[in-house]
């Protein structure tokens, strides 16, 4: 498992990310504090509050997968200042 933060603020950076996340095999949540959804759904991230970092835990411990996903989701990763 893997948790990394991003920031999806507008509609349409909400539909590349689920886009995105589609094309992964494993299972993907997002978390604001106890609260979570399926990261792979269009009305579960709208649910969310996004105008603050979304954490995003991924299912999986494979190196090469969470190498894809990171550069796949790059713009949308937020990096603490």
């Amino acid at each position: 498992m893997s948790t990394m933060a991003v920031f999806l603020p507008a509609i349409s950076d909400v539909t590349e990310f689920v886009n995105i996340m589609g094309r992964f095999p494993f299972e993907a949540q997002l978390t604001v504090g106890s609260y979570a959804v399926d990261a792979k759904s269009l009305m579960g991230i709208f649910t969310l509050d996004r105008e603050r970092p979304i954490q995003l835990v991924a299912e999986t411990t494979d190196s090469d997968e969470l190498s894809h996903l990171t550069e796949a989701i790059g713009r949308f990763l937020h990096h603490s200042a």
